[in-house]
């Protein structure tokens, strides 16, 4: 009986950072609707930059717990440029955790704050976080016929005209790479095949569509775009084969103990424009993709596993970029928690800022 309430309790390591990132959320809204309150007869500008601050304050505090909590070692290649670009950020895309590597390379350029997504329409739906994201500049889209292709051109518009530091990040396969879902990989490898493609083994087939009006709408805005491969170590069963990558939940309990990020910055005179050599550019990349995925996970030679070619650094993160983060938000909570008012406000602010913010997304893209 010990040692399965050892088990549990090791099994459970999830809890605190998540009772944390989801307690502190309230906390983190009230603050930003303050904000947002205040600035409305300030320039757009303005209140992006405050809001990319708040924002970088909320981010740093994740990341204490996705890497200085989980003790993960974070593996870089290639040259991540130490400044701070406007950029569009393309990955291969295979869990949740994926959207926190981002923050990752974002954090070490001192960019965390510009970080927003391309995200699946359905997320819009999230409580507190699925308004916020579209507010910071996310961008909401459905797939395939019912894409909108002039309501993510109209965003990213106003986007640029405010003069918004830009760290947009694109999963172009659509979904996640799943090995328990044979069939999503099956289809993805027969419409390659249908389509004179390459056929990939690691990846899916990448769709073109927001890649190709994101990088159309923001040509003159952008810096480069970052090619980003990313490989979590301790996916690979007995026999060889893929498993599912880790969940926020198994990352947090600390069963991946390195990720390996390989990084290729693109010039944006490298890209073609045209939409449709833009899709032939877009799957040699995933082709590139999905050898050095191979070359991590297949590689005849054992030494060659579970890294990438070339030169790499193990990148840790200084507990000064996340603790302060951590403290200030917890000690908010904390204080608003201790008070009978403050406790009614934070239960009204998850009720009511679920049901104004699901209201906002229902009306505006």
């Amino acid at each position: 009986m010990l040692l399965s309430l050892v088990l549990h309790t090791y099994s459970m390591r999830y809890v605190l950072p998540a009772a944390v990132m989801m307690g502190t959320a309230p906390t983190y809204m009230l603050a930003w609707g303050a904000w947002r309150l205040l600035s409305a007869v300030l320039p757009a500008r303005f209140y992006r930059e405050v809001d990319d601050r708040l924002y970088t304050i909320y981010q740093s505090m994740v990341l204490f717990f996705f890497e200085n909590y989980t003790g993960v070692q974070v593996i870089v290649y290639g040259d991540l440029p130490k400044n701070k670009e406007n950029v569009i950020y393309l990955s291969n895309h295979q869990c949740t955790v994926d959207w926190i590597i981002a923050d990752m390379l974002a954090i070490r350029q001192n960019a965390l704050g510009h970080v927003r997504y391309v995200l699946k329409d359905g997320l819009k739906w999230l409580p507190l976080y699925g308004w916020y994201f579209s507010q910071h500049g996310g961008v909401y889209v459905k797939r395939s016929a019912k894409f909108n292709e002039k309501e993510m051109r109209e965003k990213l518009r106003a986007q640029m005209k405010a003069e918004t530091p830009m760290y947009l990040v694109i999963f172009p396969e659509g979904t996640r790479y799943n090995p328990e879902i044979p069939k999503v990989i099956a289809d993805s490898q027969s419409f390659a095949e249908k389509e004179g493609l390459a056929i990939l083994k690691h990846v899916l087939t990448p769709r073109v569509k927001a890649t190709h009006v994101a990088i159309d709408t923001m040509k003159d805005y952008l810096d480069a775009v970052y090619d980003v491969t990313v490989a979590y170590e301790g996916t690979v069963d007995h026999k060889g084969q893929r498993k599912l990558a880790p969940s926020m939940t198994e990352f947090l309990c600390k069963e991946c103990p390195r990720v390996h990020i390989f990084i290729d910055r693109i010039e944006l005179k490298d890209i073609p424009e045209e939409q449709m050599y833009m899709r032939r550019w877009l799957h040699e990349r995933f082709e590139i993709k999905d050898k050095l995925l191979i070359e991590f996970y297949d590689a005849k030679d054992s030494k060659r596993r579970n890294k990438f070619p070339g030169k790499s650094v193990h990148s840790k993160l200084s507990l000064k970029k996340t603790l302060p983060s951590l403290l200030f938000l917890g000690g908010l909570t904390a204080s608003m928690l201790l008070t009978e008012s403050g406790r009614k406000l934070y239960v009204k602010t998850w009720i009511y800022g679920t049901l104004i913010g699901c209201l906002w997304v229902s009306i505006k893209p």
